[in-house]
C-alpha cells in the first residue's frame, strides 16, 4: 500500500475511534450522567427515556443530565439499585449490548484516581458512556542484529466482540478493585501462557484514550499500555481459548496490516502508538504525524 494511502487509512481509523467528538455525532443530544452532582458519563436519548421508568433509581432528566436519586447515598446502594434496573432491561431484551452480560463489575468514577462512586456490569457501561479502563501489552523481540518484530494474537472465533481479528499479545479490561499490574500479569498468563516472572518485566509506557459511538452506545475508553520485550527463544502459547493463534511479524508487515480491516480497532491504536514511540513513524516523513498523536490521546472535557 502506497504511503499516502496508508496514512489516509490510519487517519480514517482514528476518526472512527473518536467520532463522538465529530460534528453530527450524538453528543449534542446525549445527557450527562451524574452521580452526586459529578459527571461520570453520557446517556444516549433512547437509554435516557428507558430510565424514566425507574424513578426510585434515576431522577427525571433535568438541565441536560440524568442523575441517580440522592437517596442512593453509598457505592453499595447505587450499585445494587442500578444493577436491578439493568437486570430488568436485560430480561426485556431491547438493548442488544446486555445480551453480552459478563458478570464482571467495572468501577464508575470521575477520574481514574478517584474512589468509585458505584460499580456497573461491564456490558452495560456503554449505555451510560462511563469511562472504561483496560490494559494492553505490546510483546516484541529484538534480534541480535537489532531487528524488531512484534507478537500479535488472533482472537478466537467464539469471542463476543471482534471474533477472528488481530489483537495485541495480551489485553483485558480493568475490573473493579483490580490493579493495573495485577491485570497485566493475569492476562499474560491466561491468554498467552507468559510466566509472571517474564510478564512483570513489562514497562508502562503510555495511556491511549478515545471515545466512539455505535447506535445507542457511547464507548469512552482509556487503555494502559505496556511494552514487553520477550526473549528470542520464548513463544507464547494459547491459554484460556480467547486466542486462536500467535504470530511473530517484522514491523513493516505489522505496519502494513494496521491499515487493513484485519485488526481490532483499539488494538490497532496501541500498535500505532508503538510504531511512533519506537521511531518506525517519523514526523519528517509522515504528513499526519500530529493528527496521529492527537487522535491517540483524546479525552472528554
Amino acid at each position: 500500500m502506497a504511503s499516502s494511502a496508508w496514512s489516509e487509512r490510519i487517519l480514517q481509523l482514528l476518526r472512527r475511534m473518536n467520532d463522538f467528538y465529530l460534528p453530527g455525532s450524538s453528543r449534542a443530544s446525549c445527557l450527562r450522567f451524574e452521580i452526586d452532582q459529578v459527571q461520570v458519563g453520557w446517556v444516549p436519548p433512547r437509554v435516557a427515556s428507558l430510565l424514566t421508568r425507574y424513578p426510585s433509581v434515576f431522577s427525571p432528566p433535568s438541565g441536560g443530565a440524568v442523575s441517580l436519586c440522592p437517596s442512593l447515598d453509598s457505592c453499595e446502594r447505587r450499585s445494587e439499585a442500578v444493577d436491578a434496573v439493568l437486570q430488568t432491561l436485560r430480561q426485556e431484551g431491547s438493548l442488544s449490548c446486555l445480551k453480552g452480560w459478563r458478570d464482571e463489575k467495572y468501577s464508575v468514577m470521575p477520574k481514574f484516581s478517584d474512589p468509585p462512586l458505584m460499580w456497573m456490569e461491564r456490558a452495560a457501561t456503554s449505555l451510560f458512556g462511563v469511562k472504561r479502563y483496560g490494559v494492553h501489552i505490546n510483546g516484541y523481540t529484538v534480534s541480535d542484529s537489532g531487528e524488531v518484530s512484534m507478537w500479535l494474537a488472533r482472537r478466537s472465533l467464539t469471542k463476543q466482540t471482534y471474533p477472528g481479528l488481530l489483537d495485541n499479545l495480551a489485553a483485558g479490561g480493568l475490573a473493579a478493585c483490580a490493579g493495573v499490574k495485577h491485570t497485566l500479569v493475569k492476562e499474560c498468563q491466561e491468554e498467552a501462557c507468559i510466566p509472571a516472572a517474564i510478564a512483570e518485566k513489562a514497562h508502562p509506557v503510555t495511556t491511549i484514550s478515545y471515545t466512539y459511538e455505535e447506535e445507542d452506545e457511547v464507548f469512552a475508553e482509556c487503555q494502559f499500555v505496556f511494552d514487553l520485550e520477550l526473549p528470542l527463544e520464548f513463544k507464547p502459547t494459547i491459554g484460556d481459548g480467547e486466542v486462536q493463534d500467535f504470530y511473530l511479524l517484522p514491523m513493516d508487515k505489522v505496519k502494513e496490516l494496521l491499515a487493513t480491516d484485519d485488526f481490532k480497532p483499539n488494538c490497532a491504536l496501541v500498535v500505532l502508538d508503538f510504531l511512533i514511540r519506537h521511531s518506525f513513524i517519523d514526523p519528517d516523513t509522515e504528513p499526519y504525524y500530529q493528527e496521529f498523536m492527537a487522535g491517540l490521546h483524546q479525552t472528554l472535557e
